[in-house]
């Protein structure tokens, strides 16, 4: 028997060895050296807000999100905002937060994006069972167009009901931050001077109402695609701007095709870093 026993494990031990030689993420600090998830965690749980920035599309990213979400839940209280989520959708949220409509009333009162079934909805109900507040952070869609084509001044033509979900105007615009000018660069120059400003508005507005729905001694943890947050630019920025006292963390993710040491040129982009295999499968 022990040597069947002995048998069966030498047997599996390559295939075990091999699913250690091949882990789908990798964590980093900014300097690109490795770290365990439990050091991230402590570190995270020490701030007052955290932006979690995101793929989209990425599994690994969604799945910690939730992750995290739950572990500092087990220190903290939090407060949950998302991109995701419209400031005029803010209504809506929260009626399904407070068990007023099911999912699918949600679904018809509320712009939901075409993935949230399987990578927001969980984020959500997780707000739902703890009794959490969750914000719409967002600009409405419309009015980050309007930006698009027309500059800040096209926000003068809409109503005194419609600014509400928006950060209060004129906002503070820095045409010289370097995600703003890489955008140009990497249009190549279309879409002229105003594709940034309809970027600075959205995270304007999402560093707004992150600090509306803050409650001094939570944690606040927002979801954003990385591009809002990366290098300590865009919502980080205009955070700084108005709470500069506040202690802020932040998280992003790339991908690699070797996830075993941080290429140079995503060092720095956050103080943590999830490095996923450029060939994990994508959610849409």
């Amino acid at each position: 028997m022990k040597t069947a026993y002995l048998f069966i494990a030498i047997f599996l031990l390559p295939s075990v060895v091999f699913s250690q030689q091949k882990p789908a993420y990798i964590l980093y600090n900014a300097k690109g050296k490795k770290i365990g998830y439990e050091k991230m965690i402590s570190v995270l749980g020490k701030k007052d807000i955290v932006l979690f920035g995101e793929f989209h599309n990425n599994p690994i990213t969604h799945w910690l999100q939730l992750e995290v979400t739950t572990s500092l839940k087990q220190t903290r209280d939090l407060v949950l905002g998302a991109e995701m989520f419209e400031q005029d959708n803010q209504p809506a949220l929260d009626l399904y937060l407070q068990g007023k409509i099911k999912a699918k009333g949600l679904d018809s009162l509320a712009r939901l994006w075409k993935n949230y079934p399987t990578d927001y909805a969980p984020l959500v109900n997780f707000a739902k069972e703890h009794n959490l507040a969750f914000a719409a952070s967002n600009v409405p869609r419309r009015y980050a167009s309007l930006v698009a084509k027309g500059g800040f001044e096209a926000l003068d033509t809409i109503s005194a009901k419609e600014k509400q979900w928006l950060a209060p105007l004129p906002i503070v615009y820095d045409a010289e931050l370097p995600g703003y000018k890489k955008m140009i660069e990497m249009m190549g120059g279309h879409g002229g001077a105003n594709l940034p400003k309809a970027q600075a508005i959205k995270d304007a507005t999402m560093a707004h109402f992150i600090l509306q729905y803050y409650k001094t001694g939570s944690l606040f943890i927002h979801y954003n695609g990385s591009y809002h947050s990366d290098n300590y630019e865009g919502i980080l920025w205009y955070l700084k701007n108005k709470q500069p006292g506040l202690k802020y963390g932040t998280i992003t993710t790339v991908s690699q095709k070797d996830i075993t040491a941080l290429l140079a040129e995503n060092k720095g982009k956050a103080d943590f870093i999830i490095c996923v295999d450029e060939n994990m499968t994508t959610t849409y």
